[in-house]
């Protein structure tokens, strides 16, 4: 039985962790239960303590939080690409993985196995510490993003000294979470510029630089999106930005603004560099863009920040316009907030990939001109529209508000479609020529027959001109040549030769 092994690990030594693990979860079960029976029996749970209030509590709560939301975290990051791939599958009529374990879903494992024993290469020219580290760099901010955003409510559960604490379900709550977001989020274009300069490959530079110039044109609308919930919650705090939309759905602040709800899910789609906006990672153009020279656990780090990515931009998203973990009964069981929220997560997962499974590639050009035409000038209406509803809104109150944001919304769908969908009205003029063949080029008809006919009787006296220089020049070349004469007697063949021969 020795001789069997499970990565190199003798089968027995792995009986026996699993054996110890096993009693280590039954004590702390046991220990559980009869807390929670003896805090039921007296009462205690009637007054829980906040966690600011006691010092273990404030010093564990962050540590064992971050524990279970990284867990939380990796694990939907390593099922996302299974879903992913499961609904691209879904959308070309294919299957997709169903290999390894029931449907496919221990696929994830078998692709962090396979990319665990990868060989890591290194360029032979690469900058070695930048290339190490830049991986790391993209991985890591958005790990940081994820503190500020919570996944519910306070919620109150006992303890092991016997009593039920009401503690909050996020790292930290800081008063400029909004800067926060901002400032992390472009320390992760860092890792990318940094992969394809170290890389020294023309593909990774590419890459790079696609993936810088990006961000400039997406990060003022993003920003101004943004500024959107705050100029309506009052305050940067994303906790803060989370309560004010508490209570019925219609609160949220997307049925308040829709267009910076948009323009907000379209700037994070070019944040995650996912299609129709992955230009630094275009494998017809670049190979893999900024990842070319990468494998291994490398390039894992990369697909890793990039899913990452996905989820954290699904919780601003969720946060900042969709209510956050708020939702019915939510505010009478606060335990189903996490629920929500992560409902809420997964649904903007599936909308990722599905715009990946629908729109192609833009070109770079258009990526630049959309940026600095289209989604800049919309995020600045979206700021003035806000800041006109807020301050009619104090004056009069919620139903000016309600209706002066109405109000804003029509006309602005209304321009859209006046400048984008409405065809322009028929000019009379142009509709009596609309089938004249002299204009349309079209051959037939009496117009095109006269055409032909003038045409070609213009033609006849240039027909006669060319071919009466072309007999000319003929009879030119017919006519004998006149020699000059001259007293010298030219050499001989013969007398040419002996020359050159005396000479020799």
């Amino acid at each position: 039985m020795m001789s069997r092994k499970i990565f190199g690990i003798p089968l027995p030594y792995i009986l026996g962790a699993l054996l110890v693990g096993l009693i280590v979860t039954v004590v702390l079960i046991l220990t559980v239960g009869v807390g929670l029976y003896n805090m039921l029996a007296d009462g205690s749970y009637n007054t829980p303590i906040a966690c600011e209030q006691s010092e273990g509590c404030r010093v564990l709560q962050p540590i064992l939080f971050t524990a279970l939301f990284l867990f939380i975290v990796v694990t939907g990051f390593a099922y996302t690409t299974l879903l992913e791939r499961k609904f691209i599958a879904w959308f070309q009529q294919r299957v997709g993985p169903n290999r390894v374990g029931p449907s496919g879903l221990l696929q994830p494992a078998a692709d962090g196995v396979k990319l665990i024993f990868k060989e890591d290469i290194m360029p032979a020219k690469a900058y070695k510490f930048v290339y190490i580290v830049a991986p790391m760099i993209k991985v890591v901010p958005v790990l940081i993003v994820m503190a500020v955003t919570p996944l519910g409510p306070r919620v109150t559960i006992p303890w092991f000294d016997g009593h039920w604490y009401n503690l909050p379900l996020y790292v930290a709550d800081i008063n400029v979470g909004i800067l926060w977001i901002l400032a992390i989020t472009s320390i992760a274009t860092y890792g990318v510029a940094l992969a394809g300069w170290s890389s020294n490959n023309k593909y990774a530079m590419l890459g790079a630089l696609r993936a810088t110039a990006q961000m400039i044109s997406y990060e003022l609308a993003l920003g101004l999106a943004m500024v959107v919930p705050v100029m309506l919650a009052g305050t940067m705090s994303i906790i803060g930005i989370i309560e004010a939309q508490s209570g019925s759905p219609l609160n949220w602040f997307v049925f308040q603004n829709p267009l910076a709800a948009a323009i907000l899910m379209i700037a994070l789609l070019a944040e995650t560099n996912r299609a129709p906006f992955d230009l630094p990672e275009a494998e017809q153009e670049l190979t893999a863009g900024y990842m070319t020279e990468y494998s291994g656990m490398k390039f894992a780090l990369f697909m890793m920040a990039e899913y990452l990515g996905m989820i954290g931009s699904s919780l601003i998203a969720a946060s900042l316009f969709f209510g956050g973990y708020h939702f019915f009964l939510v505010e009478s069981a606060p335990f189903l907030g996490p629920i929500f929220m992560i409902t809420k997560v997964v649904l903007f997962l599936i909308g990722f990939i599905w715009v990946r499974a629908t729109l192609p590639r833009i070109r770079y050009d258009r990526l630049m001109s959309f940026g600095w035409k289209v989604l800049l000038p919309l995020s600045l209406l979206s700021v003035v529209w806000t800041a006109i509803a807020v301050v009619i809104g104090d004056v009069f109150g919620p139903v000016g508000y309600t209706i002066v944001s109405g109000a804003l919304f029509v006309v602005l769908i209304g321009g859209a479609y006046f400048a984008f969908f409405r065809k322009p009205e028929a000019d009379p003029d142009a509709a009596e020529i609309e089938f004249d063949p002299v204009i349309t080029g079209e051959r037939g008809g009496a117009g095109w027959v006269a055409l032909q006919v003038v045409g070609g009787m213009l033609s006849v006296p240039f027909v006669l001109y060319k071919n009466t220089i072309s007999l000319l020049d003929k009879l030119a070349t017919l006519a004998p040549e006149d020699k000059p004469q001259t007293n010298a007697i030219e050499p001989t063949a013969s007398g040419d030769s002996s020359g050159a021969g005396g000479a020799d």
